[in-house]
C-alpha cells in the first residue's frame, strides 16, 4: 500500500515512518513548511512553529533518506496563517484561551498537506503521522473510531477529535500501541538521525507578543464583587486559573475566574471559586456518533493534559451541548475543547464557550 507519512523531523513521525516501510508499504515523507520569515538561530525550545524550522526540515530529510523514501516539502505558511495564527490572535483577544494545535490537525495537517500532496503527484491510498492515537472501524455503526492510545501519557485524541470520517477511515497512526519508551529505543536501534531530538514543547518557540501583534491595553484586576485590586497587562497575557503574575498583595493567593474582554478586565478570586459545575460546547464533532439525540453519560477532558473526569452531556439550544460535571472541575477555560470519551473511544467534543 502507498503510504503518505507527515514528517515533521521528530523521533515519532520518523519511527512511524520506519515501521510503515518495515511492514512493506511504498512510504513517501511530506512536510509542511510553516514558518514565513528567514531561518534563525535564535529558538529558544523545540517546537511545531519557529524560527527553527529549517532544522526540523533537514532532520526529516535526512531521516528519509536514511530509510530510502522520497521527501516532499510543501510550502502551507500562507494557509497557517489565514486558519491557525489568525484564530490564536482573535481567540486570545475576545478574552478566550485558543488550541492551535486541534485547529491545525483538522485543517492543515491532515486537510491541507494531504491534498496538497496528492495535487502535486504524490501517489497514496492512507495518511499517517506520528500521532500517539488508534483507529478502528465499527461494523455496527458503520462509523470509524478514534481510540486513545496504548501509552496514557502521550495519548493525542485530545487533539485529533475535530477529524471528519473522511480523514480518519484515511489515516494510520502506526505507533497508537506503542509506549513512548519504545518509540525511543527503536529509534535508537534503528540509528535514526533523530533518536535523541528533544520532544516539542510547544506549537511556538518564541515570544507569544510576537504571535498577537499588538501591545496589552491595560485595565482593571477586580474581584467578583467588582471592587477594584489592581491593573492588569492585557487580558491575552492571562488564562482561567492563573495564579502567578497577577501583581496584587492580598491575604490569600487570588485565581483568574474570569475575562471579560468587552470591559477589559480581569475577575479574580480565591481558588473556590474557580470551580464549575458545568459548561456549554459549541461548534461539537462528533465521531463515534452522528449527532447527539439525548442525555449521554461520559467522561471529559476539558485540557489536553486534564484528568478525564465523569460527566453527561445532553442538547443544548443552537446545537451545543451542556456539560455537567459529577463534580465541579476548575479552570474550566472558554476556547479550550471539551472532549468526550467512553471508555477508550472519543465520542466527540466541542469548544468550551461560558462556564456556569
Amino acid at each position: 500500500m502507498n503510504v503518505a507519512v507527515g514528517m515533521s523531523g521528530g523521533v515519532d513521525s520518523s519511527v512511524a515512518a520506519l515501521l510503515l516501510r518495515n511492514q512493506g508499504h511504498d512510504v513517501s515523507g511530506i512536510m509542511m513548511k510553516l514558518w514565513r520569515e528567514p531561518s534563525s538561530a535564535g529558538a529558544r525550545k523545540s517546537s511545531c512553529y519557529g524560527p527553527d524550522e529549517e532544522q526540523d526540515i533537514q532532520a526529516a530529510r535526512r531521516v528519509c533518506s536514511h530509510l530510502g523514501i522520497p521527501f516532499h516539502l510543501f510550502d502551507c505558511s500562507r494557509d497557517y496563517e489565514d486558519v491557525v495564527l489568525r484564530y490564536f490572535r482573535d481567540e486570545y483577544l475576545a478574552g478566550r484561551t485558543p488550541n492551535p494545535c486541534v485547529r491545525c490537525n483538522a485543517l492543515l495537517k491532515f486537510g491541507f498537506l494531504p491534498d496538497a500532496a496528492r495535487e502535486s503527484g504524490v501517489v497514496f491510498e492512507r495518511f499517517a503521522t506520528g500521532h500517539y492515537a488508534r483507529v478502528a472501524f465499527d461494523e455496527t455503526s458503520g462509523r470509524t473510531l478514534l481510540k486513545t492510545a496504548a501509552d496514557p501519557r502521550k495519548d493525542q485524541s485530545y487533539f485529533l477529535y475535530r477529524l471528519s470520517q473522511g480523514q480518519l477511515s484515511r489515516t494510520l497512526f502506526p505507533l497508537g500501541g506503542y509506549l513512548k519508551s519504545e518509540v525511543r529505543r527503536i529509534a535508537r536501534d534503528e540509528n535514526l538521525p533523530v533518536h535523541d531530538h528533544p520532544e516539542s514543547q510547544d506549537f511556538y518557540s518564541g515570544d507569544w507578543n510576537d504571535l498577537i501583534g499588538q501591545p496589552g491595553a491595560e485595565g482593571d484586576i477586580v474581584d467578583s464583587r467588582g471592587t477594584i485590586l489592581g491593573r492588569h497587562k492585557g487580558i491575552w497575557k492571562y488564562t482561567i486559573g492563573q495564579r502567578k503574575g497577577l501583581g496584587i498583595a492580598f491575604p490569600m493567593p487570588l485565581h483568574v475566574i474570569a475575562i471579560d474582554a468587552e470591559r477589559n478586565r480581569l475577575v479574580v478570586g480565591p481558588e473556590s471559586e474557580t470551580y464549575r459545575s458545568s459548561c456549554v460546547a459549541a461548534d461539537c464533532a462528533w465521531i463515534a456518533i452522528g449527532g447527539l439525540a439525548g442525555t449521554l453519560k461520559v467522561m471529559v477532558k476539558i485540557r489536553s493534559a486534564s484528568r478525564p473526569a465523569q460527566a453527561t452531556i445532553s442538547p443544548h439550544d443552537g446545537g451545543r451541548v451542556l456539560v455537567r460535571f459529577a463534580t465541579p472541575l476548575s479552570a474550566v477555560t472558554p476556547g479550550q475543547s471539551a472532549v468526550f470519551y467512553q471508555d477508550d473511544t472519543a465520542v466527540g467534543g466541542g469548544i468550551i464557550e461560558n462556564p456556569e
